[in-house]
C-alpha cells in the first residue's frame, strides 16, 4: 500500500462512491433490480424501467454478479479527456465488455494492467477486481477492473 508524505499508508478510497462494494476481497457493483419485471440495471436506475412491457418506477439496490464472460474486447491507444485520470505520459489499457453471469448483462470495464488484448478470447471466464485507477497526495482512488479467472488462480491478482 502506498504511503503519504508522513509515512502513513494512504486510504483506499472509490473513484465512484455507491458504484461497487469496497470493503471486502470479493468486491461487486451496485446496480438496480425493477421490482415490476425484474430487468436489471447498471449503472443504477431510480427513475422508470426501461423494459417497454412494464410501466414501474421501483428498484431495489443488488449486488451484480461478480463473475462473467468476455464478450467483446479492445485496447485504448489514445488518451481519454478528463475527468479520467490517466498516467503521464499515457499508457494503452485492455478493455473487456463482459456478459455477467446472473443478469446476462453487459457491463464494460478496464481490464488488470499486464493483460493485453491478445490474451483475451471471446467467452474467456473474467471476474471482477478492485485495483488503483490513480492516486492524489490523501489516497489512493479504486475502480472496479476485470480479470481473467485463470490469472486470480495462477497469482494474486489485483490489489483486493
Amino acid at each position: 500500500m502506498s504511503t503519504n508524505e508522513n509515512g502513513e499508508q494512504k486510504p483506499r478510497v472509490p473513484v465512484l462512491e455507491g458504484w461497487f462494494t469496497h470493503t471486502d476481497d470479493k468486491p461487486h457493483l451496485l446496480g438496480t433490480q425493477c421490482k415490476g419485471c425484474g430487468t436489471y440495471y447498471f449503472p443504477k436506475q431510480t427513475s422508470y424501467c426501461k423494459n417497454p412491457a412494464c410501466d414501474s418506477e421501483h428498484f431495489e439496490v443488488v449486488e451484480l454478479s461478480r463473475t462473467g464472460k468476455v464478450w467483446s474486447f479492445t485496447n485504448a491507444c489514445y488518451q481519454p479527456p478528463e475527468p479520467f485520470v490517466s498516467p503521464d505520459p499515457f499508457v494503452p489499457y485492455t478493455i473487456a465488455a463482459v456478459e455477467l453471469e446472473k443478469e446476462k448483462m453487459i457491463v464494460l470495464g478496464q481490464v488488470i494492467s499486464g493483460v493485453d488484448v491478445s490474451d483475451l478470447k471471446a467467452g474467456m471466464e473474467m471476474e471482477l477486481v478492485l485495483d488503483t485507477l490513480f492516486e492524489d497526495a490523501s489516497s489512493q482512488k479504486i475502480t472496479w477492473k476485470w480479470q481473467p479467472v485463470a490469472n486470480a488462480q495462477n497469482s494474486k491478482g489485483a490489489k483486493p
